[in-house]
């Protein structure tokens, strides 16, 4: 049995300790949860899945909640720049004491069970929330869904938000496979509720075979918008004069409205008042999506790394910045669909940067090189030694009016973020 004194320390060894780094399948991980906690009770909990929008639907859930006055715990992964980030109470991080404590109670109670580093931190998250007398615990599924660690507690609602191709080497190749496995999220007698405005066959199939109460988003329930307000409606119930979501792009208001009827299915345990829900719209935020930080020439993040996601930010583009000249620093992880995201983003771009990432799932030059070449695109730079070396040479072709984007993974919109925060802006 392993004890560290620190969270870097716990991490670091968490990142060695398991043979896979992911490692789908929820028999190990359900074993230590109940050696953990065999008679915990469980807050009331709703659970998200889906390809991209999940971290929205949390946010949303989070906002409403915390407006509402429930004391509430979110699950979220990845991290931006602090691991504490994934385990929140009442919208903030916990200590690094408090996660230090939860992985040595799992270390003493795992016996012999290997544990990957994603499971370390699910269970970590159900042990703090165990312990903390929430009202509500918001658990975002972290790949796919039915084997995922997160499936080892039942929700009181599913959401799932939209279904895309990314994972295909764990979920599969097409939407309705990825579309299966994300259902398994789904209970018998649960509310199951889509985001997509067009959900592969399989998601009302498993909630069929499962028995559980399937709502789809353009069917059972909906949004319209207004000039400057818009609606949202499930049968007969409609909640109107909503203020615009403070999420940017048209696909955060199907996110906000299958949150909506998620607490509107779960009035009886859960109440939740149309000013909660106003107030929550309000002041919802999730850094690294459509962030903007207004400079002479502004930057704009945004963590999208699959085709769904930038096609997402094409439309955003478009909209509220039609015309610019945009210099994009970019990287993916090499497992993405690296080839469409640059078909669908080349248009756009005037001049394109590639910052390297220190992570062993990243792309290399070399790749990145040969799928530039493959899509033929010539306007692009190599050479830099990182995201710091990048951002410098944009910004230096960069003229007033242009805009700046950092887009493709997670990790360079750490490192973006990182860069804002050494200089204190």
């Amino acid at each position: 049995m392993v004890q560290f004194n620190t969270l870097k320390d716990w991490l670091s060894w968490q990142e060695q300790s398991h043979p896979l780094a992911i490692d789908l399948g929820i028999e190990r991980v359900a074993r230590v949860y109940r050696a953990l906690n065999p008679n915990a009770s469980r807050p009331i909990t709703i659970t998200v899945a889906g390809t991209n929008g999940k971290g929205s639907c949390i946010a949303y859930l989070e906002a409403f909640c915390l407006a509402q006055g429930y004391r509430v715990g979110a699950y979220t992964s990845p991290h931006i720049l602090r691991y504490n980030e994934r385990i929140k109470i009442n919208g903030a991080p916990v200590g690094d004491d408090l996660i230090c404590t939860a992985f040595s109670r799992i270390e003493q109670v795992r016996s012999v069970t290997s544990l990957s580093y994603f499971e370390f931190g699910t269970l970590a998250a159900l042990d703090i929330f165990s312990q903390s007398d929430l009202d509500v615990q918001l658990l975002e599924v972290g790949l796919g869904g039915r084997l995922d660690a997160v499936n080892i507690v039942d929700p009181d609602a599913a959401i799932i938000s939209s279904i895309g191709i990314d994972h295909v080497a764990w979920l599969g190749e097409t939407r309705e496979a990825i579309g299966y496995e994300k259902a398994g999220i789904f209970r018998k007698f649960v509310p199951a509720i889509v985001g997509d405005p067009s959900p592969p066959d399989t998601l009302k199939k498993v909630a069929t075979d499962k028995e559980a109460r399937f709502y789809a988003i353009g069917q059972e329930f909906g949004y319209r918008k207004n000039h400057n307000d818009w609606s949202w409606y499930y049968g007969q119930q409609i909640i109107n004069d909503l203020p615009e979501p403070a999420l940017q792009g048209e696909h955060q208001y199907r996110n906000a409205s299958a949150v909506i009827l998620a607490t509107q299915l779960l009035a009886d345990k859960l109440p939740m008042s149309e000013q909660s829900i106003r107030t929550g719209l309000k002041n919802v935020r999730l850094p690294g999506r459509f962030q903007l930080i207004t400079e002479q020439v502004p930057v704009l993040m945004d963590v999208g790394h699959n085709p769904e996601a930038v096609q997402t930010l094409v439309e955003y583009l478009t909209q509220h910045f039609p015309n610019r000249r945009i210099h994009a620093i970019f990287s993916m992880m090499k497992d993405k669909d690296i080839a469409e995201v640059l078909k669908i983003m080349k248009p756009y771009i005037h001049q394109w940067f590639f910052a390297p990432l220190a992570n062993i799932r990243a792309a290399t030059e070399s790749l990145m090189k040969e799928i530039f070449a493959q899509e033929a695109i010539a306007n692009v730079s190599f050479g830099y030694t990182g995201f710091t070396d990048a951002f410098a040479a944009a910004k230096q072709q960069a003229a007033p009016g242009d805009l700046v984007l950092v887009f493709g993974s997670f990790f360079l919109v750490s490192d973006c973020l990182a860069e804002f925060q050494s200089k204190g802006r």
